[in-house]
């Protein structure tokens, strides 16, 4: 569910219509729904109600800092992958001791800054890192709590690009080698084993992979805590899928997902960590854009709109699909014809649909690309030279820009001309 309907013919942010927003800032841009934020992270929260646990939002989903004080008001946790990520969680007044840092190539750098700032858990990749984390925490007379990221090579069905638990992945470390990787860690300075974290991919619409995955978890559970380690928490990691379609399935619920964990893991007594990213704000953001012209080609007509796929990426990089719809709404009767969507950038690549089916739209017209509220704008670029496109968040009959859209001599300015030129 979300909070972008139509009312009145127009379609509306909650209370603030689409319209009234790009008079205002402009198109292209991003509007997020806070409503809709608040209600898929308590649905979350709700489905774990029944042990201890945190919900810590996967900020490479949408990492802009009112979304993350948003979030974090409710009381979420973050889970980064970054150094710039951890720098945006604390500059949102995210505690220390609600960041899990994840991922496989933290630096030095990053390393010693979360150490200084405070960190919940490092989630260890690999021996190497372990190393690393080690060293520089005995060098800071300081002990830090890890988990250590299994692969449990368990194919979570979902797109190749995303998938992250199967053992050709770069992710974590052989579930067969765990006990062993575990003994390491139990004899490095500045490291104090707290759990198991697991993440098998991103966009599953099918929990018979998570039941896998964490039936391994729990069993690998048992094993370590009779080699005498410590494990408290269970990283789950995230993945739980969005519909991007009005047509398909239904993914399984957040309710469905905690009965999953309930019945899988909920008997060792851990605290349960879960990392959704995508369910939370997928939907609760809409991309607008306006059309520049219809086209009419060879076999088929275009619609070219003002945003492209540097603005939104994940058509070309996945082949994904979004509903785009007029924000005008369109007759109950209204005929359809197909149009390849695509923007003004100069590469075939970009292109949104192909023989998508249209109501009619003319030059001026805008349209919504529904649930692009993950992996869009922070996935932009500026190729072309084309702006960053602003970013909207809507709270009720309000609406504020959360990102303002840069000058083309914003741009330019960070250009730096050598003395010889």
């Amino acid at each position: 569910m979300d909070h972008f309907l139509y009312r009145d013919g127009v379609l509306h942010a909650e209370d603030v219509s689409v319209p009234e927003i790009a008079s205002a800032v402009g198109t292209p841009f991003y509007v997020y729904s806070t409503a809709t934020l608040l209600r898929h992270f308590r649905l979350f929260d709700e489905a774990l109600a029944w042990g201890p646990h945190l919900v810590c939002y996967a900020m490479k989903a949408a990492s802009n800092q009112a979304i993350l004080r948003t979030l974090a008001a409710e009381g979420a946790g973050m889970d980064v992958v970054s150094g710039g990520e951890y720098a945006r969680a604390k500059a949102a007044g995210v505690p220390g001791d609600r960041i899990v840092f994840s991922g496989v190539g933290k630096t030095g750098a990053e390393i010693r800054a979360a150490l200084e700032g405070g960190i919940r858990q490092f989630n260890v990749e690999s021996e190497p890192e372990m190393q690393a984390i080690s060293d520089i925490a005995a060098s800071m007379n300081m002990t830090v709590p890890i988990t250590i990221r299994v692969n449990p090579d368990v194919d979570a069905k979902t797109h190749a690009k995303i998938a992250t638990g199967k053992s050709e992945n770069k992710f974590g470390i052989p579930i067969a080698r765990a006990r062993e990787v575990y003994a390491l860690a139990a004899r490095l300075p500045g490291l104090r084993v707290v759990g198991i974290d697991v993440h098998i991919g991103s966009q599953l619409t099918d929990l018979s992979p998570f039941e896998a995955a964490y039936r391994k978890v729990a069993d690998l559970t048992e094993t370590l805590r009779a080699d005498g380690h410590a494990i408290d928490r269970l990283d789950l990691g995230g993945g739980l899928g969005i519909p991007y379609t009005r047509s398909n399935e239904a993914p399984p619920l957040p309710s469905d997902y905690g009965d999953l964990i309930r019945r899988t893991v909920g008997h060792l007594g851990c605290e349960i960590e879960i990392e959704p990213g995508r369910l939370i704000v997928g939907n609760a953001g809409i991309l607008v854009s306006k059309v520049i012209y219809v086209k009419e080609g060879e076999g088929r007509d275009f619609l070219i709109l003002d945003s492209a796929m540097n603005d939104l990426i994940r058509p070309a990089m996945y082949d994904a699909y979004h509903d785009i719809d007029p924000v005008l709404e369109p007759a109950p009767a209204a005929e359809t014809r197909p149009f390849d969507i695509v923007g003004p950038v100069c590469e075939s690549g970009d292109t949104f649909a192909k023989a998508r089916q249209m109501p009619p739209v003319g030059a001026g017209d805008l349209v919504a690309f529904r649930s692009a509220g993950a992996y869009g704008a922070v996935m932009a670029s500026e190729y072309n030279t084309r702006p960053l496109v602003p970013e909207v968040l809507v709270n009720g009959d309000q609406f504020s820009v959360i990102r303002a859209r840069p000058s083309f001599d914003d741009i330019i300015a960070r250009d730096t001309i050598p003395e010889w030129l």
